[in-house]
């Protein structure tokens, strides 16, 4: 197996669960989650021998990530998120159990946010070290703790009051 080859199995391997909760967060749909996730898997396979080496390779995979789930909200006439995920909460099969009620909630909440807002808080979900997020964001690891501070407020509120809904 070629380096380059072996090099993109390591990135996947780390990276592909926190592209697929990025990605979800953007579209509240699995299906589409995990074809943005393979989308920018492919776009970092095609571009491997253009890194440069000036961020982690995780921030370089993330602004892939972002990119393309801002393209495919761009040029897929979609629904708004929010009645998304209403509809798949409202068609899921099984009886959903609190935590899963919780999870859905969650991210229901988390896509009235706004778009800077939601990369943020998903990739603190995700545990990505704070100076990573900062860099991905484009601000300073201080400002970054004061938006998540914000962020976390804000989500709350919004979560509490589509829990009364």
């Amino acid at each position: 197996m070629s380096n380059q080859r072996q090099l993109f199995q390591q990135l996947f391997e780390e990276n592909s669960k926190r592209v697929y909760h990025l990605c979800y967060g953007y579209t509240g749909d699995s299906d589409s989650a995990n074809d943005l996730m393979q989308e920018t898997f492919i776009k970092v396979w095609q571009n491997l021998d253009r890194f440069r080496n000036q961020s982690q390779f995780s921030t370089w995979i993330y602004r892939i990530a972002i990119n393309t789930c801002l393209s495919y909200l761009r040029t897929a006439k979609r629904r708004v998120t929010e009645e998304l995920n209403d509809s798949i909460i409202e068609n899921y099969t099984e009886e959903p159990s609190e935590k899963q009620e919780q999870v859905a909630l969650l991210y229901k909440s988390i896509a009235q946010l706004e778009e800077n807002e939601r990369i943020i808080i998903t990739m603190v979900l995700d545990e990505v070290p704070y100076p990573e997020i900062a860099e991905v964001a484009g601000i300073s690891e201080g400002n970054l703790r004061v938006k998540i501070h914000r962020i976390k407020h804000k989500l709350t509120e919004i979560y509490n009051s589509n829990e009364r809904v």
